[in-house]
């Protein structure tokens, strides 16, 4: 490198104002961790996310009907249900796809119930029942049932796939880089999913949004995405220290470093976003939930890399250095 590492241009000062990203982090999780504690208190699964069938096992009816649907008329529907004895129903109001929208479809019923062991065919007909009912033109456009043993098995799998992606990353970042680099990484990683965790689990005591399996393939997808942001600031770190360790500061380095990739980073982020909100605005219904994940991960990702994971790391190395200067004292 031909120029020196202080003269590069500071657009962001990240250690400087290391307690505001701190901060500004712990405003944006704590409503998310205060959501996922009290739903592990109200949920009959006692988990921090309303997990839909593909974990606990159930059929999802869904009906299109040409008129929108008011949170009254959910009301009846639920009472309705309950009448004619089908169990817990969870029921949301679904925008049609464009082409849908061409139909004249307005809004799809979607009720999930649990899994009944008299079979699919006896809830279909309770359900139809209520529907057709209150809307004698409504189409039944979909029946997906999920029995309760294999959505314990996809749960604990999924659980599994997350434990050996990150355990993966571990070791990658340790070996590429220090252990404190891979330390921090993690808990970059571990912010970012937490941040999008909890906004479903908000989501879910609000509006009765569901996790399924696609949730989970999201969350592998932004756990990728992170590290690799992450990846690009530390690799750039590592070369500085090599350089410039004898002339700059670590902190100085540190910094120069995000200012150095920060073009990059927002670049990236911002192409991704563009591709993504497309995909959630002018997609299919089945895939909002899992653009959504996507969305809020790149975001948390993208903070997490520049000020969070960089902030972290310039801390554990203040405190190596306040060991070393008291063993040497």
């Amino acid at each position: 490198m031909s120029y020196s590492v202080l003269n590069t241009k500071k657009f962001i000062d990240v250690i400087k104002y290391r307690w505001l990203w701190l901060a500004i982090s712990f405003i944006f999780l704590f409503p998310g961790i205060i959501a996922m504690i009290w739903s592990m208190k109200v949920y009959p699964t006692h988990t921090p996310l309303l997990v839909g069938i593909d974990f606990t096992g159930g059929t999802i009816i869904q009906y299109a009907v040409n008129k929108n649907i008011s949170t009254d008329e959910i009301g009846k529907i639920r009472l309705d249900l309950t009448k004619n004895n089908v169990e817990t129903p969870v029921i949301q109001i679904l925008k049609p796809s464009t082409q849908e929208e061409s139909s004249e479809i307005k809004n799809i019923i979607s009720i999930k119930t649990k899994f009944s062991a008299n079979g699919q065919n006896e809830t279909l007909d309770k359900v139809s029942n209520v529907i057709k009912a209150d809307y004698p033109d409504s189409q039944l456009v979909q029946v997906n049932s999920v029995g309760p043993v294999l959505g314990k098995q996809l749960f604990v799998n999924s659980l599994i796939a997350i434990s050996l992606a990150l355990l993966a990353i571990v070791i990658y970042l340790t070996l590429r880089f220090h252990f404190e680099f891979a330390v921090v990484a993690c808990l970059a990683l571990f912010h970012d999913v937490l941040f999008v965790v909890g906004v479903f689990s908000i989501l879910g005591l609000f509006y009765g949004v569901t996790i399924d399996s696609l949730f989970i393939t999201a969350i592998l997808t932004v756990l990728g995405y992170s590290v690799n942001n992450t990846i690009v600031v530390f690799d750039r770190v590592r070369e500085n220290l090599k350089f410039y360790s004898k002339k700059a500061t670590y902190n100085e380095i540190v910094n120069a470093s995000v200012n150095q990739t920060l073009a990059r980073s927002i670049n990236t982020s911002l192409t991704t976003l563009l591709t993504l909100g497309a995909l959630y605005f002018f997609g299919g219904v089945t895939t909002k939930d899992f653009v959504l994940v996507m969305i809020l991960g790149v975001i948390a990702g993208t903070y997490s890399s520049i000020f969070f994971a960089n902030t972290l790391i310039a801390l554990w190395n203040e405190k190596i250095e306040a060991k070393k200067s008291k063993v040497s004292a």
